[in-house]
């Protein structure tokens, strides 16, 4: 496992981290038991998995995660978690909202302190607000040992440019030791400037999303380049409409999911990429491929040509 600094919090995390959200949430979508749940939690530490990320609403999520981790060495990994600032169609949630779910989040979870905590889907339309009204508390918490760093995740089926992260690297990198966020091979904006910035700020960036629906699904990535094809952005003969992106795989690059999670973790200033598979072999394939954190530089220009003008959640 390769490991790479979390921006200013110092913190060396795994280049693969687990993630409980997402379709899966940790097996509970496809009902997993308590002891495949476990299994899966210590076969990410066997790979050298040493972060966890969760929220309230990943289901029971944090509650699962406190009853595998009570016998656990906190020193084993470092857990994130989230609060919503807005919920959708609702006015913004009151600072005593924040408190409240950083004492449960910790009661849930069976720890003392979170290693990261996060403002969950923060949009730019909220953002000079949201900073105004909850940083005070996070920085209150965080004098109080409850949190030890402070970020906030983009809302990227919104905000396709993720303009939320574009707004704090520019006015208030100061306040944010880590951002989580989506780039991969069909979502590259944030490579534009976004990223840069985050290693001028040294503002650690978490890969959420990464390889999810379309990479995964040969007939929805199929579906997708043909929509981008009709809507010209993409040349009619740029890639096949058929196994569109097959090309990527040759010599030691193994699916379309393998060459995902590769470029995925190309930029350095990427820290760490979060997977929230639930089955134990791909969980491996993934650790696997982020042993080699890098395209052929043909394959990664070609992808960039083809995709980096693109902003379009897919």
């Amino acid at each position: 496992m390769i490991y790479r600094k979390l921006g200013k919090t110092g913190l060396k995390s795994s280049l693969l981290s687990l993630g409980t959200g997402g379709a899966r949430k940790l097996g509970q979508t496809s009902g997993l038991s308590f002891q495949e749940q476990k299994n899966l939690i210590f076969k990410a530490f066997d790979l050298g998995v040493n972060f966890i990320d969760t929220a309230p609403s990943y289901d029971e999520s944090e509650r699962i995660l406190g009853k595998i981790l009570k016998d656990v060495s906190r020193n084993t990994c470092f857990i994130s978690t989230k609060w919503t600032p807005r919920e959708e169609n609702h006015e913004l949630n009151e600072p005593k909202q924040l408190k409240q779910s950083v004492d449960l989040s910790l009661k849930k979870l069976n720890i003392d302190c979170i290693d990261v905590m996060f403002l969950h889907g923060l949009l730019p339309s909220d953002y000079e607000t949201a900073v105004e009204r909850f940083y005070p508390k996070l920085l209150e918490l965080k004098h109080e040992g409850k949190i030890r760093f402070i970020g906030f995740s983009t809302r990227f089926k919104i905000d396709h440019t993720q303009e939320s992260a574009k707004k704090a690297l520019v006015s208030d990198p100061h306040l944010w030791d880590v951002i989580m966020l989506k780039y991969g091979i069909m979502n590259q904006h944030a490579e534009k400037e976004i990223l840069p910035l985050a290693s001028k700020h040294d503002v650690g960036i978490m890969n959420m999303a990464a390889v999810r629906v379309k990479l995964p699904d040969p007939s929805l990535l199929e579906k997708q380049i043909q929509e981008w094809k009709k809507k010209g952005l993409l040349d009619q003969k740029s890639i096949p409409d058929k196994k569109p992106l097959d090309w990527l795989i040759h010599d030691n690059v193994e699916s379309v999911i393998d060459a995902g999670y590769r470029f995925s973790a190309e930029p350095l200033s990427i820290s760490t990429v979060i997977s929230g598979t639930a089955n134990i072999q791909h969980l491996e394939s993934n650790a696997r491929s982020l042993e080699t954190p890098i395209l052929s530089p043909v394959d990664t220009q070609k992808l960039k040509k083809l995709f980096s003008h693109i902003v379009e959640y897919a």
